[in-house]
């Protein structure tokens, strides 16, 4: 059990992260996973910050209606989460909490640094491992974890 409201369990956390395998991942790639990310959330008028990465650059940043820097700055935070340990942030901290404790306790990270809440998981190219990170913030962390799925399932299946 991850101990968060519908945030899924640890086993389908897990499941995720070997389903999201890309075969490549391009500059057109981030555009594209990015443009999915801003339609879904347009869609839904939820008010989300998007930034995904391949290792230090940065491929797409979009800033909608109803954020602020508080977002960018929650961004690096999770980002920093999937850079270190290779799974998303939300995984990472299920895993705390499935040990009855959590990242901010447990960790040893400074939390002005790192944040174990979703929203950002690794972008994980076959044969490559992961390269890259994909981070929404703006909504509960479930949901921003639960949107980058969709569209990478989307990117994944076009």
């Amino acid at each position: 059990m991850s101990g968060l409201p519908n945030a899924p369990g640890i086993d389908v956390l897990e499941a995720q992260e070997r389903q999201l395998v890309l075969h490549r991942f391009t500059h057109d790639d981030a555009w594209q996973l990015g443009t999915v990310l801003v339609e879904l959330a347009r869609e839904r008028r939820a008010p989300v910050t998007i930034d995904i990465r391949r290792g230090t650059q940065q491929l797409f940043h979009c800033a909608l209606p109803g954020t602020s820097a508080d977002n960018d700055a929650w961004i690096g935070r999770k980002r920093r989460v999937v850079e270190r340990y290779g799974e998303s942030s939300l995984l990472v901290g299920s895993r705390f909490r499935a040990k009855g404790t959590t990242f901010e306790a447990s960790s040893r990270l400074d939390p002005d640094q790192y944040a174990a809440h979703g929203g950002s998981f690794p972008i994980h190219v076959d044969g490559a491992g992961v390269i890259g990170t994909v981070t929404v913030s703006g909504l509960p962390q479930a949901e921003d974890h639960a949107m980058v799925v969709e569209a990478l399932t989307r990117l994944i299946t076009t």
